[in-house]
């Protein structure tokens, strides 16, 4: 997979969506961008702290790697998704990107219609790392930690598959309602988005309400050309690099 540009890298905040049925100025959405990988996180505004599982069954997040191709009209982006708090899409997550500056894109849908406005937040670029979760064997969790500037975007997902028979393009609320005796394990998906200030990591939203607001230790170590450590009370112990932009060894 090809990096993408630079204009692309940072943390991206949703400021509208517009689509023929909403108008959404109000969910809580942040895009996480490095080179290559991404994580997104979307709360809605009324998934209060004590959310029941119906609300907390219409957030949405997802973590993968990026794809930029340029077009005679703006760019077009595609983000493939490894992991999804959401059951998988009937189509893409294609969108044509049009950059009014360095720090707003117009974003536009391919597969259905819609209109996002991204602006990108300060003291988000200047280093980036992306590091994936490993067992103890060595293999993949598809757990992720990406870091670009100050902010920080935790993914861990489901540890359970999709239960038989769940077709693409349902959302999470139906298959909370085919399957309620799983509600628990289905939404054990954490996507944590919050800033990095003096070793402290603080989780301003999550997709576990009760993450809103803590604030962690957190130090990342890169020990060689493909391994990093982090001091945090969460998440693996092993991490593979795939990605180390830093002028620092330790963050």
């Amino acid at each position: 997979m090809n990096p993408v540009p630079e204009h692309y890298r940072g943390v991206w905040v949703r400021k509208l969506l517009e689509t023929p049925q909403q108008r959404d100025e109000s969910t809580f959405v942040r895009w996480l961008q490095t080179s290559v990988w991404h994580a997104d996180v979307r709360i809605p505004a009324s998934s209060p702290a004590a959310a029941a599982q119906l609300r907390l069954a219409s957030q949405q997040g997802f973590c993968g790697v990026t794809q930029v191709e340029p077009q005679a009209q703006g760019e077009l982006c595609s983000w493939h998704r490894r992991s999804d708090y959401q059951p998988p899409r009937a189509d893409g997550d294609v969108g044509v990107m049009v950059f009014e500056n360095p720090e707003r894109v117009i974003e536009t849908g391919v597969h259905a219609p819609y209109l996002e406005v991204w602006e990108r937040l300060p003291q988000s670029t200047g280093r980036f790392i992306a590091l994936a979760g490993l067992d103890e064997a060595g293999g993949d969790t598809q757990e992720r930690y990406l870091v670009a500037g100050r902010y920080a975007m935790h993914v861990r997902p489901r540890r359970m598959a999709w239960p038989s028979g769940t077709q693409a393009g349902q959302t999470l609320g139906d298959v909370l309602l085919l399957h309620p005796a799983i509600a628990q394990d289905l939404l054990d998906f954490e996507i944590s988005f919050g800033t990095l200030e003096d070793g402290q990591w603080t989780v301003e939203q999550s997709t576990l309400p009760a993450l809103q607001g803590a604030s962690f230790p957190f130090a990342v170590r890169q020990l060689n050309d493909t391994q990093a450590s982090i001091d945090s009370p969460a998440g693996a112990a092993r991490w593979q690099i795939l990605e180390w932009s830093c002028t620092e060894c330790c963050l």
